[in-house]
Order: C-alpha cells, then structure tokens, then sequence
C-alpha cells in the first residue's frame, strides 16, 4: 500500500511539473499590453521635455524597432528614425502615431488569418486595442464621437469572436462577418483620422512566439487537452482512497 501511495504521488508530482515547462515554452506576455504603443507613450514623454530629449526617444525606439522592421517593413522605422536624427518633435510623433495605426490593422489582420482560433484571436485584439489606447487621448480630443464608436467597434468585434465555453459551458457562437465589418470600420476611421494613404505598408507576418497558428497557451480552459493533467490527479487520488477503503473493508 505504501509502495503504491509513493507511486501515485511521485506520478502527481511529475504531472505538476511538467504544467510550467509548457508555460514557458508558449509565452504570449501581457495580452493586454502593446510593446510599440509602450515605447510611444514613454517616447511622448522625453519629447515633452524643456528641451526635448531626443537621445532618449532614439533609444527606446531603438528597442522595437528591429520587431516593426520584421513586421512591417524597414520604411516606417527608417522615416521615424529620420525625424528623431532632425529632431523634429512634431514630425516624429505624427510618424508615431501612424506606426500605430499601422499596428493596429497588423493585430486585426492576423486575428482575420486565424479566426477560429479563440485564445490566440483574443489576445490578439487585446493588444490591437492597446494600440488604440494610446491614440485615444488625441482622438478624443478631435472627435469625441469618433473615440466612443472606435471603442464600440471593438467591443463589439470582441463578442464576434464568440467564446467555445469550458465543456460547452458558456459557448457563444462567432460570426467571422461581424468582425469584418467591424475591423474596416476601426481601420478605415483610423486611415482618415491619421491621414494615411493606405495601410497596405510593409508585410504583416506573425512570430511564431507571439502569434503563431493554434492555441499554444497552456492556461486556454477551453483546450481539453490542457485539463488531461488535472484528470489524471483526480483519477490517481481517487484510486488512492478506494484501494485505501477496500483494504480496510477487508
């Protein structure tokens, strides 16, 4: 009985462990957090320094840049580079604020590509309106109006997204239609709201890291692969308890 109680519990442990292992292997970081629009509103801040502080702002663009440049192309970053190296405030912001724009349709681009997959599309629009949270102020400021329906629009691509429940439970349908139209409602306001003649810049491919095909995070409820684990603790305490009450019944 012993030798037995030892095994199963060595089994739990072995199963416990391995939990984390898978966690690290798939990171996606904060889903709500946006490293660009980060650096945008650390960047605005050394900008609005008496006088601007345009070393600084050159280097923490210098930390994303080589990510827009994979994402979107080197000339984006090649035109804010060049504002920041003329230290032109009011030049570098604007570029910004397209780059973010940019970003934005890159995140609702992708989330289109792979529809189906709920916890990866959902973190996804998490970080495009991250994105849009940092322009918010400004728009704001411009057009109220236009800052209350851009967030409808993304409130309401998220209940397009659906949700495939736990078990079943909780399950909403998706409507892949809805978050279309809702997606060029959001970029084409954005286009017109930041002068942008197209959004077509660059390339928008996915890190496999980040955004790479398939639910790889280890925490999505809806996987039931990912509660196997669990199952098998319970079935192991509870072999556990009926070998114990059969042996003392005995």
């Amino acid at each position: 009985m012993k030798k037995a109680i030892f095994f199963c519990f060595s089994l739990i442990l072995i199963l416990i462990n391995s939990i984390p292992l898978t966690a690290n292997a798939y990171s996606y970081g904060d889903p709500n957090e946006e490293k660009v629009a980060e650096v945008y509103k650390e960047m605005q801040l050394k900008l609005d320094e008496d006088p601007p502080n345009f070393s600084a702002a050159t280097s923490l663009f210098e930390t994303v840049k080589e990510e827009i440049d994979m994402h979107m192309g080197t000339e984006p970053g090649e035109v804010i580079m060049k504002s920041l190296e003329e230290e032109d405030k009011e030049a570098t912001i604007e570029n910004m604020e397209k780059l973010l724009v940019l970003n934005v349709a890159r995140r609702l681009e992708s989330i289109e590509k792979s529809f189906e997959e709920y916890d990866t599309s959902k973190k996804l629009l998490a970080k495009g309106f991250a994105t849009y949270q940092a322009l918010s102020p400004k728009v704001e400021a411009s057009n109220p109006e236009t800052d209350k329906a851009i967030k409808a629009d993304f409130d309401a691509a998220l209940e397009a997204l659906g949700n495939p429940g736990l078990f079943g439970v909780g399950k909403k349908p998706s409507d892949i239609e809805v978050f279309k139209e809702k997606k060029e409602e959001i970029l084409n306001t954005l286009q017109d709201e930041f002068d942008l003649p197209s959004l077509e810049v660059g390339h928008f491919t996915d890190t496999e890291e980040e955004e790479g095909p398939g639910k790889k995070d280890w925490t999505d409820r809806s996987n039931i692969r990912n509660w196997i684990p669990l199952i098998l603790i319970v079935v192991v305490i509870g072999a556990i308890v009926a070998i114990g009450i059969k042996r003392r019944n005995s």
